[in-house]
């Protein structure tokens, strides 16, 4: 069963800003990736919160959220890896 994908207001902030094209597409397939497959192979669950965990995407990471009984992945962070966990 599919997944719905919501983003939070800062992760839509920081793709409606990007302007580098080919880096978009590569953000939002991990994105939409994540309605097959909520935890895809190489993601780490952070310590920092409940049910949050980390996939790369080059030099940017995506930080999400996933419910489980509601099958619902929330993104609620995307940046540059020197940046994103500040």
């Amino acid at each position: 069963m599919r997944n719905s994908i919501f983003l939070s207001r800062q992760a839509e902030k920081f793709l409606s800003n990007l302007r580098d094209a080919a880096l978009y597409a590569r953000l939002r397939g991990q994105i939409d990736a994540l309605g097959e497959h909520a935890r895809p192979t190489g993601c780490v669950k952070l310590a920092g919160g409940p049910d949050l965990y980390r996939i790369r995407a080059g030099d940017y990471r995506i930080i999400y959220q996933v419910k489980d009984k509601f099958l619902t992945v929330l993104v609620v962070s995307i940046g540059h890896r020197r940046d994103i966990y500040r």
